[in-house]
C-alpha cells in the first residue's frame, strides 16, 4: 500500500514538473537539528532569531537575542521587549534606553557594548499584552542558556517583573531591591527598571546606590 501511495506521488510530482513547477529531492531547514542544544551563544543568537514557538512570532517584527559582550562580567535582563525596541532593533532606545546608557556610563563607568543586555521574553507582547506564563515557557531555555553561555560575575534584573521570571520569586520587590542575591553561580541584584525612574525621579539616589552596590561586586 505504503509503495502504492509512493508511486502515485511520484506521478504527480513528474505531472508537476511537466507543467513548469520544480522541486527538489531534499532540503534542510537548519543545519542543526532543532532537538540539539546550541553549543554556543552565536548558535543560540541563531535560534532565538527565528524562533516560532508561541503566538509573539506573529506580533514582533524580530525576536530580540541580545546585545553587548558575549563575556561580559555584567549581564542585564529586562521583563520583555518594548514597542520601541521591537520598531528600531534597538536595546537602549527612547528615554528608558537613555536613562540606562547614563547609568552604566556616569556610574558604573563602562560602555553599553561593555556589558550584556537581553530580554526574560524575546519578543514584543501581542497588542501590550502582559506575556503568558506559556509564552514565558517558550523563552526561559533561552535566557538561561545565554546566562550559561555569558557567565557574568553579576546579573542585574531591571524592575519586579524581571526579578520575579528569573529567580521564580514573588517576593515584595522592595524587600529585594538593592540587594545581592546568590543566584547559582552568580550574584544577582534586582534594581528599578528605568521607566520606573522616570514615573519616580526622587528614586534616583536609590538607583545610584544601588549601582554603587553593582560597581563593588565586579
Amino acid at each position: 500500500m505504503k509503495s502504492f501511495q509512493n508511486l502515485l506521488l511520484l506521478q504527480n510530482l513528474y505531472r508537476l514538473k511537466a507543467l513548469g513547477f520544480e522541486y527538489s529531492d531534499s532540503f534542510s531547514v537548519n543545519q542543526i537539528s532543532s532537538n540539539e542544544k546550541p553549543r554556543n551563544l552565536d548558535e543560540l543568537t541563531k535560534n532565538i532569531s527565528t524562533c516560532h514557538l508561541c503566538d509573539l512570532s506573529k506580533s514582533r517584527t524580530q525576536s530580540m537575542s541580545g546585545f553587548g559582550n558575549p563575556n561580559a562580567d555584567i549581564m542585564i535582563i529586562d521583563y520583555t521587549v518594548s514597542l520601541g525596541e521591537d520598531s528600531t532593533n534597538s536595546y537602549y532606545c527612547g528615554r528608558s534606553g537613555e536613562i540606562l546608557t547614563n547609568m552604566i556610563e556616569n556610574v558604573l563607568g563602562l560602555k553599553t557594548k561593555d556589558l550584556y543586555f537581553t530580554h526574560a521574553i524575546k519578543c514584543k507582547p501581542l497588542n501590550s499584552n502582559t506575556p503568558s506564563t506559556s509564552e514565558w515557557d517558550s523563552c526561559k531555555d533561552y535566557l538561561f542558556s545565554q546566562i550559561e553561555f555569558v557567565k557574568p560575575k553579576v546579573v542585574i534584573t531591571l524592575g519586579k517583573d524581571a526579578y520575579a521570571k528569573v529567580t521564580s520569586e514573588d517576593d515584595n520587590f522592595q524587600s529585594v531591591r538593592g540587594h545581592v542575591i546568590d543566584f547559582k553561580d552568580y550574584k544577582l541584584i534586582p534594581i528599578y527598571h528605568p521607566n520606573h525612574l522616570l514615573r519616580n525621579p526622587d528614586d534616583k539616589k536609590i538607583a545610584f546606590n544601588d549601582l554603587k552596590t553593582i560597581k563593588s561586586c565586579i
